[in-house]
């Protein structure tokens, strides 16, 4: 199973405008780790603010189950 990962090099506009067509990055890993690690490593960047993980189904993985493979947790 491939894992994608999908973010925008620009930061989405306040007025919910649409992202400009070519912005939009995807990579391909061929495991949920590899993934999820270089999800990790765009939030650490501080750069990108809309990172979504989706499976080779295209099914995004998000929630607790996401924020907890990130190592976030509540304090």
């Amino acid at each position: 199973m491939t894992y994608s990962i999908c973010y925008s090099d620009e930061l989405t506009s306040v007025t919910n405008e649409a992202p400009e067509p070519g912005l939009t990055r995807i990579e391909t890993y061929l495991t949920e780790d590899e993934a999820l690690n270089r999800a990790c490593r765009l939030l650490n960047e501080g750069t990108h603010h809309t990172i979504s993980v989706l499976d080779s189904s295209g099914n995004a993985l998000c929630g607790v189950r996401l924020q907890l493979k990130l190592g976030f947790s509540s304090e």
